[in-house]
């Protein structure tokens, strides 16, 4: 059994409870397989891994807590390490995909492992799409698109801040921001719709992500010569969830945690995206059942 908490931070792994093999495994696994075999934007799955230990400290109540960068992940295969009481000092383990770009980061990077190569190969001029004022989404999006040539613009909710800072910066120095008011905002289709229009000018093409994978919208959008792709609030698409489950896979790896460890999965949670990808990605793999303890990130 897998559960999977939502929680503020990064992604934690901390061994608890057992995860058991789905009768039909083997399907999951072959299905898995076809829906992975495709282009990333990651060139490896991997991910750097750290052990947070906690230690009681003898004689008062409070806590010592140590990091280790480079864990032996072998030690928790074979039963040794400790998960907490008499079997050894408490521990997590933290997947430090905050690590994998400078500003393309955490979860943002898997929701966008699949979406970059289909705007790629959808030769995509411009994205729309949209979140808060302090959107890593919007920034994530902005900074991969430029990278790539593609013109990224962004509808952040709220008034313009006097002074830009963190992922708002970010989204400015890399995309064309246009602030939006709440009462609008809270449309969010037709507001996404509409300023795809007007980016479009009249004689381009406006698609959503899911759609491109249409062949209709595919032959309209070659005849088009700037090609508007939308992208939902948070990567919010279905291909979205594809590269959260490629993690999933790479962490049941047997030399990673494998598929029969006592594992508990905490993760933030926004729009949600992420946490159903892990969900997926378990059942698909062969993990009989996920549950969660949800609360969303503020």
């Amino acid at each position: 059994m897998m559960r999977y908490h939502h929680a503020m931070g990064m992604s934690v792994f901390s061994p608890k409870l057992p995860l058991s093999s789905s009768s039909s495994s083997s399907i999951h696994s072959s299905s898995l397989l076809d829906v992975l075999n495709r282009e990333w934007m990651l060139p490896s799955p991997s991910t750097h891994i750290h052990k947070v230990s906690l230690k009681k400290e003898p004689g008062s109540g409070f806590f010592s807590c140590s990091n280790d960068p480079n864990p032996n992940l072998l030690l928790l295969l074979h039963g040794r390490g400790g998960g907490g009481g008499e079997a050894g000092p408490g521990f997590f383990y933290v997947v430090r995909d905050d690590l994998l770009h400078p500003l393309v980061n955490g979860n943002k990077s898997r929701k966008l492992d699949a979406l970059l190569p289909i705007l790629q190969r959808h030769s995509a001029t411009h994205t729309v799409s949209c979140g808060g004022c302090q959107s890593a989404h919007a920034a994530a999006l902005a900074v991969s698109c430029a990278e790539r040539g593609i013109k990224a613009h962004l509808l952040l909710r709220g008034e313009q801040p006097e002074i830009p800072t963190g992922y708002n910066l970010v989204s400015l120095m890399y995309g064309n921001v246009t602030y939006v008011p709440r009462s609008i905002y809270a449309q969010r289709e037709q507001m996404l719709h509409k300023h795809a229009i007007e980016v479009a000018a009249g004689d381009g093409c406006v698609v959503r992500v899911d759609d491109i994978l249409g062949s209709t919208s595919e032959a309209r959008a070659e005849e088009s010569s700037r090609k508007v792709v939308i992208v939902s609030e948070g990567a919010g698409d279905v291909v979205g969830l594809l590269g959260v489950v490629r993690l999933v896979r790479y962490l049941s790896q047997a030399h990673v945690f494998g598929k029969d460890q006592q594992i508990n999965i905490v993760v933030d949670a926004g729009t949600g995206t992420t946490a159903i990808g892990l969900a997926l990605g378990a059942l698909y793999l062969g993990h009989a059942s996920v549950e969660s303890n949800c609360s969303n990130a503020c």
